[in-house]
């Protein structure tokens, strides 16, 4: 007997949460701290190119989540982040 596919939603969410681990994977690496801030070419390269076409549609959902969760600040650009005290705690 087979199981039935995931849901579209569970799915959904497990990729969002797994590109919300690469950005803080990425901040964790770096060493970051409050203030740290991930350039424009820093999410190109170790988020962007690393997503497959399902999952760049789920990147803003991701970026909003950690942005509303208060663990970076996006700026005007729409693309550098800085990095909060919350998030540099959840390091």
């Amino acid at each position: 007997m087979r199981k039935a596919p995931p849901k579209k939603e569970n799915l959904e969410t497990l990729q969002i949460n797994e590109i919300k681990t690469m950005f803080m994977n990425w901040f964790k690496s770096s060493r970051a701290l409050e203030g740290h801030i991930m350039t424009k070419s820093d999410v190109i390269k170790n988020i962007l190119k690393k997503l497959d076409s399902k999952q760049d549609k789920l990147f803003v959902k991701a970026m909003d989540e950690l942005t509303n969760d208060g663990i970076f600040e996006v700026q005007s650009d729409g693309v550098t982040l800085i990095l909060t005290q919350k998030g540099a705690d959840q390091l």
